[in-house]
Formats: structure tokens, C-alpha cells, sequence
């Protein structure tokens, strides 16, 4: 089984998002896609209520994006400090089962050499160090092929995370904690992010043949006709008489 290697910098991630989106639906390559930074933008799943996830109007005022990807998942805010890690794949190339479940088990493998840290495990669909989260995930499977998407914090900005509310559903071990006692940095633990790519890449090559590929070749295999469902989602939403509300 090959993996074709799709490296990108500072890529948008709406624009990511849309591409992933077309690798999954028109193509039958298998892929993994690495982008460190984005432009600063908030990401919602597909099924994710903005009323309920995001304080749109500081966000609004900050001029930052709300995105709507095509997958599911929980809600984050990236920048230049995010670091993004895709697989997608074709279902019959695995022996376990395309269930979300063990598709988490099976890149928790693989994060785990990445890491080497002996409080780094998979909790509850969220990357750990201990209770600390540093990556959440997102799942699209469909009839003969699957995506795995992680959002790695490098850094982050506690400023920007007061544009997300703390979601009425959240996973137990959070136990209520705010943002900065919830997450942790992967820039506490490791001196250099390019070093840490490489490791991970490094990881995969052991793995799995590689196919580096450039984006202007994948950009190719995107089908103008093939759905799509990232989007961009007004954080305004005007009414009849002409206010506004979030």
C-alpha cells in the first residue's frame, strides 16, 4: 500500500479542507497530508450549531472566518501555530475495520512512535499528554474509502480561544476545565516543529511506501462536479427589518 505525501505551508485551511474534500470523493489514491499554519479562522463540523460553539460576535469583530467542514468532529480555532495531519484512504488496504474506532486506534500507533512520550495516548477521540489535550480529530467515511483529520497545537493563542464557548457536550475527562488548564502545547514538549514533521514522516516511510507528490498534481485530480460541503458560514445572520444578530 502506498501513501502519496502531500506536503503544504502556511496552506488556508478552508482551502485545505476543500482539497481533502476532493481527494476523499474523486480520487482513489491513498493520502497523507501535512500543512503547518493557516490563516487564523475558526472550524466547525458539519453538524456543529454556531449559536452554541462560537461567540460570534467577538469573532466577528477580530474579522475571523467560521468554516464549515465537510466531516464531523468538534470545533477549533487555527493559526500560523496549528499543525494539520490527513489520511485518506482506501477501505480495502487495511485489516481492521473502517469504523472510527479503529481508525483512531490505528493512528494512535502511529503517533505514538511519532511522540515517544509516556503519557501520550488517544482519550476519549482526542490526542493527550496525560488530562491535557494537543489534538482533536475529525472522521469522514463513506462506501469505499475513509479521511482522518487531526489538528495538532504547536502553540496557541489563549486570546483567541475566547472566541469558542465551552460546547454543552464535552468529553468527561475535560471535567469542566477552561481552555488553558484543558490543552497543552506541543511546543512545551518539542524544541522544533520541522524536526517533529520529520519524524512523523519518517514514521510513515517505515510503515508504508511514499509518494511525494506536489500540490499542483493533486490539484489535478480535484472534479469540478464532485459535492461539496466545506463552506463558509456568515457569523451575522441578518433579519427581515435589517438588524443583525449572532
Amino acid at each position: 500500500m502506498t501513501f502519496r505525501l502531500l506536503r503544504l505551508h502556511s496552506c488556508p485551511i478552508y482551502e485545505q479542507l476543500l482539497l481533502e474534500e476532493a481527494l476523499l470523493r474523486s480520487s482513489s489514491d491513498n493520502w497523507c497530508i501535512v500543512n503547518t499554519g493557516s490563516t487564523p479562522a475558526i472550524v466547525m463540523g458539519i453538524s456543529g450549531k454556531k449559536e452554541e460553539l462560537v461567540d460570534c460576535g467577538k469573532a466577528a469583530l477580530a474579522g475571523i472566518p467560521l468554516i464549515k467542514r465537510f466531516s464531523g468532529g468538534g470545533t477549533v480555532i487555527v493559526d500560523e501555530n496549528t499543525l494539520f495531519i490527513t489520511f485518506i484512504s482506501q477501505k480495502q488496504m487495511h485489516d481492521f475495520p473502517a469504523y472510527p474506532e479503529p481508525i483512531m486506534k490505528w493512528t494512535e500507533e502511529i503517533y505514538r512512535d511519532v511522540f515517544k512520550h509516556p503519557d501520550f495516548r488517544l482519550r476519549e477521540n482526542d490526542y493527550v499528554f496525560g488530562d491535557r489535550k494537543f489534538g482533536g480529530n475529525a472522521q469522514y467515511i463513506k462506501k469505499d474509502r475513509w479521511l482522518h483529520h487531526t489538528s495538532f497545537l504547536w502553540d496557541y493563542s489563549p486570546e483567541k480561544m475566547q472566541y469558542l464557548l465551552h460546547p454543552k457536550k464535552t468529553p468527561p475527562y475535560r471535567a469542566g476545565r477552561s481552555h488553558e488548564e484543558f490543552l497543552c502545547k506541543l511546543c512545551e514538549l518539542f524544541d522544533d516543529r520541522q524536526h517533529l514533521i520529520d519524524r512523523f514522516i519518517e514514521e510513515i516511510e517505515k510503515r508504508f511506501p511514499l509518494e511525494r507528490t506536489s500540490l499542483e498534481e493533486a490539484l489535478l485530480l480535484n472534479n469540478e462536479d464532485a459535492r461539496r460541503s466545506t463552506s463558509f458560514i456568515p457569523l451575522h445572520t441578518f433579519t427581515l427589518d435589517g438588524s443583525t444578530s449572532h
